[in-house]
């Protein structure tokens, strides 16, 4: 993800956010069986997944967070 990418899922809400988490995981886990068959020539791809999937979920987290704080 690009700076600007980032930028633009942390303003999305929380619905569209679990939508491209459950996305995300569900790609990266076929990336994986994928990978194992030998299929998969990038593994970079697999690794970046991995990463998006974890800023997705911290924002989850941070937005979960702050609607508990209201």
């Amino acid at each position: 993800m690009k700076k600007r990418e980032i930028q633009e899922t942390k303003t999305k809400p929380a619905a569209e956010l679990q939508k491209l988490l459950k996305d995300g995981r569900e790609k990266l886990r076929s990336m994986k069986f994928d990978l194992v068959a030998g299929k998969v020539k990038n593994v970079r791809e697999i690794r970046s997944l991995h990463k998006d999937i974890a800023r997705i979920s911290t924002f989850l987290r941070i937005a979960d967070t702050e609607e508990k704080s209201k």
